[in-house]
């Protein structure tokens, strides 16, 4: 699945454009590197994303095509 996808089934962030666009702005990092939206996000990478002075981390669990609110947290788990 690729990376703006993934953020926003998994609800990390809101709106797919708006992952698009921290992904464009090179604030998303996949496994140390820098990612670009259309990276296939597997089980086990580390996705960090940076919000202003705040950087969050989260694992991958599990992909998924879709997901209800309540299954979406259970998609990653924060480090």
């Amino acid at each position: 699945m690729r990376l703006d996808k993934y953020l926003k089934v998994s609800r990390i962030i809101k709106r797919r454009t708006i992952a698009n666009e921290a992904c464009d702005a090179e604030r998303v990092m996949v496994n140390n590197k820098i990612a670009r939206a259309s990276l296939a996000v597997k089980e086990g990478d580390v996705i960090e994303i940076k919000f202003g002075n705040n950087i969050a981390k989260y694992e991958v669990l599990s992909v998924k095509e879709s997901a209800r609110k309540d299954e979406a947290s259970a998609m990653y788990r924060s480090l």
